[in-house]
């Protein structure tokens, strides 16, 4: 379902529909909006890539197809506010919205490596320094959005020019053409970075000397210290605070829902399953440990989805997990990647926006019966 009116569209499925599918169908993905939804004529449309470049360039969708190799890359996006809902309820009330477990899908994306793109364009610096404190601009001027008259985003170079990063400028998802609802006709992709960074119905790329100084880079999406507790007192920390880039280690439980009433087998375990993503570019995620007595014991979930040559994805996971009957039950995960990166014990650390949260995954609440 696709949505034009004014209202930023802004969902997720039930969690327990997202894992039945490793490759996430667009119909079936979240959508995170700061405006409404634009219709671009993907025949007419272009991008403009400028800034510090010798060779500015104006490039069409089909340029991007035809005049550059096209890349694939299977991997997560997740917005940075996945989880939120966890930190407000458990934790302690946050300002956002209240993303359950389910803001976040797995996909195989096609276009145009970003660094070919960047290199045509001519950059104005050797492209072997790593350290030239440049950034790369994506904006989009389509619609006003609620906060800004247009939505930009910005990463440091150095996560856009390396071909081990897997950046491109996708103009196909799941082998099929980006719906409207996904940026239609071309969006950035930035494999191990959060969503906000993936600008959907890209009209421009701007090399610069500075971040983006759109309000959605300086003002949101920052996991500001823990005095910050309110919108007056976070004030004085928006500038100080860098802005959130990678996505951090992460598990959900999608079965059993929390609140359910689940029954025993006849071993004594109930059939747990969710997913897990890596932290950043430390993919793939090796392990998921899931337990039902509060962490006291682990067991070792199976894992869908973890050779190396999926460092970007989400692993599907399943597991059989012993309970004891009764009511208030609870399970939890722990993902850990092959960078040892492993998810904090309880919860991750409180920050106003409640974004980044990465604390065990868990069903809460559940009634379990013989």
């Amino acid at each position: 379902m696709e949505q034009s009116d004014q209202k930023p569209l802004n969902r997720e499925p039930p969690t327990k529909t997202l894992v039945n599918h490793f490759l996430t169908p667009q119909d079936t993905s979240y959508d995170r909006n700061h405006g409404p939804i634009p219709h671009i004529n993907p025949e007419t449309h272009s991008i403009r890539v400028d800034g510090l470049v010798t060779n500015p360039l104006s490039l069409s969708i089909n340029q991007l197809r035809s005049d550059f190799a096209q890349h694939e890359v299977t991997c997560a996006l997740e917005c940075a506010g996945n989880r939120r809902h966890t930190m407000r309820t458990l934790v302690k009330e946050v300002q956002g919205i209240d993303w359950g477990d389910a803001a976040i899908m797995n996909c195989k994306w096609k276009g145009p490596r970003l660094r070919d793109v960047l290199l045509r364009a001519g950059l104005c610096v050797d492209i072997a320094d790593q350290q030239s404190g440049l950034h790369v601009a994506f904006a989009s001027y389509q619609v006003k959005c609620q906060d800004n008259d247009w939505f930009e985003a910005s990463v440091p170079l150095e996560m856009c020019l390396p071909v081990e990063r897997d950046a491109i400028l996708a103009l196909e998802v799941n082998d099929t053409p980006l719906t409207r609802n996904h940026g239609s006709p071309v969006r950035v992709v930035l494999p191990g970075i959060v969503g906000v960074r993936w600008v959907k119905w890209l009209d421009r790329i701007i090399i610069q000397d500075h971040e983006s100084p759109n309000v959605y880079q300086q003002r949101d999406y920052k996991a500001l210290p823990p005095d910050a507790v309110d919108s007056k007192s976070a004030e004085k920390y928006w500038q100080s605070t860098p802005p959130m880039y990678e996505i951090p280690i992460n598990s959900a439980i999608a079965v059993p829902a929390d609140g359910e009433t689940v029954t025993l087998s006849s071993t004594g375990t109930v059939e747990v399953k969710g997913y897990a993503i890596p932290h950043g570019v430390d993919g793939p995620v090796v392990r998921v440990r899931i337990s039902g007595d509060g962490g006291d014991s682990w067991v070792d979930a199976q894992l869908e989805g973890s050779d190396e040559s999926m460092k970007w994805c989400w692993v599907l996971w399943t597991a059989n997990v012993k309970l004891s009957p009764g009511v208030q039950r609870e399970i939890l995960s722990c993902a850990t990647d092959v960078g040892s990166n492993s998810q904090e014990r309880e919860h991750s650390r409180w920050n106003l926006r409640g974004v980044g949260y990465s604390g065990y995954g868990r069903a809460r609440d559940l009634t379990v019966v013989e």
